[in-house]
Parts: structure tokens; C-alpha cells; sequence
């Protein structure tokens, strides 16, 4: 139950009146069914909790066992391989996951006042300065909860920069035909127009038909959206060329990092050219992603976009100025800054040679397998070497002749 003095609080936090509350408590129903703030029509006439199990287990030895084999039907690491895609993480060190269970970052709510979260504040501009120099940009946000919504953020920051400039009217993004699908929704949701890039039979970037398209579309030319490597595990040999092209046209380059897996200390987005790109924390730095959640897809950025990075009327300077003046893209100023920690933890514990290392040996377990299943399967993109990044696409089609499925 609740005592007065802190039903009394409760009503002082809000502003209420606490001379009224011996009054409304005794006016008030004995349970939610006999509110009278509940229609009558709409008050549960029913049992409630009648599945057996809700009456099957009556100590704690009982309910432990019932637990726990509900647990042991969970498919995990611990038992098997994790059946998610081949740019998530496979390994969430417990080092990385303890920090999220301390109060000191799981019990402060995201409008805490500044003062109280000083600590909190330090280790988020910390990350954020880590994966700028990451990914070879100049700004970071935490903001997004997700890579979808960062490529949101950051094709947002793309347009409200052209649009400083007096490029209002550019309003094409060029997507490759091999790019996810989050990407020309994204781009949807930014007001873009989408036009489709070929790529060739061996699932490079068609250069020719994104110079083509890229003059064709010079004056409304936006962005091009481009994941390296490709969705279909190569490295596109022609990347530096294809955001050459763009620039020529008078477009930004944003990078999917959906694959930084393959990435991380071997080369940047920014090293290569890029504006804008994304990061997947639950992906390539550590944060557990299963069922959902939970995710964390900052945007980092050059310099000419840095003003144009989600706000937040919590993200203030020192005079009280907003940090930007575009709209937050998420309800919290840093997205889900619960689980920020796992990916501080991952990046000062591997450090630069760690994460590179990291790396190497995703591209090398990628190698390995494809040539051990090659006289098997076939293997749909490699480069011209017959190598492939850090995935690969086997074609099971002919199963549909051969075993008949």
C-alpha cells in the first residue's frame, strides 16, 4: 500500500492541491472495478487469471523449476549458434553487459537534472568523440534508437544543409538495387524521391548507371545511399569512384554502416569520402540485439553537417542555447542511453588494434567458410579475386530441382 505523507508527495510533485487528498481518498472506490471513473460498460465482468498456471505453483522451489525451464527453451549462445544475420554481434562480453546493472546508469531517468548526471554526460561525449575518429567524421549523436532512424537523422541533416544553402530543390536519392530495405524507406520518410541504381552481375555498384542517373538528376541530386561492404558481401572496388560521381553532382554521400563489421580500423566512410554514415552499436559495437531490441544506430558526420544533427530541448549549451535547431528524432536527447555502456566498455577494452583485429578475423571466418562450402553451394557474389567481405550469399535455388522442396 501507499501511506499518506507519500500520496501527499506524489500530489506535490505535480503541483496539486494536498488539502484535498483525506477527501478524494474517502470518496474514492476500494478498487478499479468500482471507479466510478470506469465506465460501467467497460469494467471487466469476467474471471481473471483461470489458466492453471496461474494456481499450479505455490512455493518458491516450484516457481524457480517453472522458470527455469521455461529458460532452458531459449535458443542462445550458451547452446548453439544465434541464428541472426551475419552483421550482428555474436559475443556480448559480460565485462561489456555488468556496467548497465549499476544504478548509477539504470535507475536516472533520461530528463534528469544536468547536475546529477555529470557522469553520465561524460562517458556519452566520450563515446561519441570514439566513434567519430571510428568512423573518420567530425561529429557524433547518440540520439537515434535505431540504424532505420539514423538513416532518417542523417538524411534529415542532408536536406536541412542543402536547404541552408539555398538547394531546397534537391530532393533525389539514389539507392543501389543490392542496398536494405530500411534504405529507400528512409529515404521515403525524409521526402525524397527514390531512384534505383543497377548493380552488375557480379553485385558491384553499376558505375555507368549511377554516372548516368547522378547527371540526369544533377540540379535535384539530394544523396546517394551506399552500404560498404555490399549487402551482398563484397567490397564495391568502385566506392571511391561512385562518391566521386555523386560530389561531381552536386550530391552528399551517405554510407550504411550496417557492415562496419568489416570496416572498423581498416578504413572509414570518411577516409573513403563519405558525409554522413550510421552505426549499428547492437550490430558492430557489442549491445545485445535479439527479439527487437535494443538498439542504438548513432549518425556521425563532417563538419559542414554538424549543426544539422537531431536537438533536444535537454541539449542546451552553458547559456542555455539550444545545441541545434532541428527536432529530436527520438523522445529521450540520447536515444537509449541505458545500454551506451556495453559499446564504452567494447571500445576501451579492444582499443584500435582490438577492433581492427575484430575485423580481420570477421573477413577471415567469412573466407574460410565460403571456400570450405564452395564445392558445395554455390556462391552468388565474390570479387574478382573470388574473395567476399565479412558475409556471403549462398544460392540454395537449385535445392528446388534437386531434393524437391
Amino acid at each position: 500500500g501507499i501511506t499518506r505523507q507519500e500520496l501527499a508527495q506524489l500530489v506535490e510533485v505535480f503541483g496539486g492541491d494536498v488539502s484535498a487528498i483525506d477527501s478524494v481518498v474517502a470518496s474514492s472506490a476500494s478498487t478499479a472495478a468500482e471507479s466510478a471513473a470506469i465506465p460501467a460498460g467497460l469494467a471487466r465482468q469476467s474471471a481473471i487469471l483461470t489458466h492453471p498456471i496461474f494456481n499450479r505453483y505455490h512455493s518458491e522451489t516450484e516457481m524457480l523449476r517453472y522458470i527455469t525451464q521455461l529458460q532452458n527453451k531459449d535458443l542462445s549462445l550458451a547452446n548453439a549458434m544465434i541464428p541472426l544475420g551475419s552483421c550482428t554481434m555474436k559475443l556480448n562480453a559480460t565485462t561489456e553487459l555488468i556496467p548497465i546493472t549499476w544504478p548509477e546508469f539504470s535507475q536516472i531517468h533520461p530528463f534528469a537534472p544536468r547536475e546529477q548526471a555529470q557522469g553520465y554526460a561524460h562517458m556519452i561525449r566520450d563515446l561519441e568523440e570514439d566513434l567519430a575518429a571510428i568512423t573518420g567524421m567530425d561529429a557524433t549523436t547518440v540520439q537515434p534508437n535505431s540504424g532505420a532512424q539514423g538513416e532518417y537523422a542523417g538524411l534529415r541533416a542532408i536536406r536541412a544543409y542543402q536547404s541552408s544553402q539555398g538547394q531546397s530543390q534537391r530532393n533525389i536519392c539514389l539507392v543501389p538495387e543490392s542496398a536494405h530495405g530500411t534504405n529507400p524507406a528512409s529515404a521515403v520518410m525524409a521526402g525524397l524521391k527514390v531512384v534505383i541504381v543497377k548493380c552488375d552481375p557480379k553485385g558491384n555498384l553499376d558505375l555507368v548507371d549511377l554516372e548516368s542517373k547522378a547527371k540526369k538528376h544533377a540540379n535535384e541530386l539530394s544523396a546517394v545511399m551506399i552500404t560498404y561492404p555490399s549487402t551482398f558481401g563484397v567490397f564495391e572496388e568502385g566506392v571511391l569512384e561512385a562518391i566521386e560521381i555523386v560530389h561531381q553532382n552536386g550530391g552528399q554521400v551517405y554510407m550504411d554502416g550496417a557492415n562496419m563489421n568489416a570496416q572498423v580500423g581498416l578504413t572509414s566512410p570518411g577516409h573513403m569520402g563519405a558525409d554522413v554514415c550510421h552505426l549499428n552499436n547492437h550490430k558492430t559495437l557489442a549491445i545485445p540485439h535479439g527479439g527487437g531490441g535494443p538498439g542504438v544506430g548513432p549518425i556521425c558526420v563532417k563538419k559542414h553537417l554538424t549543426p544539422f544533427l537531431p536537438g533536444h530541448p535537454e541539449l542546451v549549451n552553458a547559456d542555455g542555447t539550444p545545441k541545434s535547431t532541428m527536432g529530436p528524432v527520438s523522445a529521450a536527447p540520447y536515444g537509449s542511453a541505458g545500454v551506451l555502456p556495453v559499446t564504452w566498455s567494447y571500445v576501451k577494452l579492444l582499443g584500435g588494434r582490438g577492433m581492427t583485429q575484430v575485423s580481420k578475423t570477421a573477413i577471415l571466418n567469412a573466407n574460410y567458410m565460403a571456400n570450405r562450402l564452395r564445392d558445395h553451394y554455390s556462391i552468388l557474389f565474390t570479387n574478382q579475386k573470388g574473395m567476399c567481405a565479412h558475409e556471403f550469399i549462398l544460392d540454395m535455388r537449385p535445392f528446388g530441382k534437386t531434393a524437391g522442396v
